[in-house]
């Protein structure tokens, strides 16, 4: 299947190839250096104070290569991390995985039973991977009497995430307005299971085969609900140095060592603006930086994030727990890291 060009950016900047001299990270990273500042930096991302929260891991790729690590607050190399909203991105990669094997067209209807017969018949695939499904969905982490993510994840939606999610009402016309939701990623988790087949095991096992295993994200744990979907709004577990492999995969245009694990067209749409103001900008269950659309990133909860900056072929992965309103410090000592390469 093609993807629509209107559905993808003009002008997207052209993302780095892997140096025929640098291996790929199937089985261990390549070594490289950093500035001798960037231990400054970087120590200012660990030496928070207790209203800007804690560092567990910070990881810098450049050229394909890591060219420095750290770990805080008791955590190592080999400590799972908490993905949060970073699984939404790997949700859009294995879409991409279907769309590549002709299993999927993003532009039909969503195959949603719920919906049968009513005005969501309309909802596709595509509104639903750009947060613009026009469900009623509160994304409310505080709230517990306003949020629908709450209730769907920790009481009476946590058994079938994706049937809670489909349940809701529209409150826009499908199309007309952006609205991030966990609620539809997890309508999608449901959409990919039944495409997939075999439940949670025959879905841990395309996940496997497909992505984890091919580009050596070895540590990925995905966890599902008790219907057998994967919570892919917020669960999945894995090493930093891990999710930054699948931050290659996506700054690589989507193959890995020669092979193609989803099409470069299909990392475009990823990375093309659904929504965009001051702020925020968000693509196809990835964001970009607002101040600079050509560096894209997963972004999670408490300030988890893998960004890919393509103009210096860098990828950095944060792991950790900062409250959103100290963000602005947190990714200004990011920057300033990127900056000093």
């Amino acid at each position: 299947m093609k993807l629509r060009t209107a559905s993808i950016a003009e002008n997207l900047i052209t993302l780095p190839a892997q140096a025929k001299d640098t291996q790929w990270p199937t089985q261990k990273w390549a070594r490289g250096s950093a500035p001798a500042s960037a231990d400054a930096v970087a120590e200012d991302l660990f030496n928070l104070t207790p209203a800007q929260g804690v560092t567990y891991g910070l990881v810098v790729i450049k050229n394909g290569e890591l060219v420095y690590e750290k770990y805080g607050a008791g955590a190592n190399a080999f400590y799972l991390q908490y993905s949060w909203s970073m699984a939404k991105s790997i949700t859009h990669a294995l879409f991409g995985i279907l769309v590549r094997q002709g299993r999927v067209d993003i532009y039909d209807p969503a195959p949603v039973v719920e919906w049968k017969d009513d005005e969501r018949a309309e909802i596709t695939i595509d509104q639903l991977l750009r947060m613009s499904s026009g469900l009623k969905f509160n994304e409310d982490y505080v709230d517990g009497g306003l949020s629908d993510v709450i209730p769907m994840l920790q009481t009476e939606g946590r058994h079938d995430m994706g049937k809670f999610a489909a349940e809701m009402p529209l409150t826009y016309p499908p199309g007309t307005q952006w609205s991030y939701s966990s609620g539809t990623t997890n309508i999608l988790c449901r959409i990919l299971k039944d495409i997939v087949g075999g439940g949670a095991s025959g879905m841990l096992q395309f996940m496997n085969d497909e992505l984890f295993e091919p580009i050596g994200m070895r540590t990925a744990t995905p966890k599902f609900d008790t219907s057998g979907t994967f919570i892919g709004s917020s669960f999945l577990f894995a090493t930093p140095q891990d999710f930054a492999r699948f931050g290659l995969l996506y700054l690589r245009g989507g193959s890995w060592d020669g092979r193609e694990i989803v099409s470069p067209q299909w990392v475009d749409y990823a990375r093309s603006p659904t929504y965009k103001d001051d702020e925020y900008c968000y693509g196809a269950q990835w964001w970009m930086d607002a101040k600079d659309i050509s560096r894209f990133y997963c972004g999670g909860y408490d300030g988890q994030r893998i960004l890919c900056v393509p103009q210096k072929d860098m990828i950095v992965v944060r792991c950790g727990r900062t409250p959103e309103a100290e963000a602005p410090y947190l990714w200004g000592k990011v920057n300033e890291l990127i900056e000093l390469f």
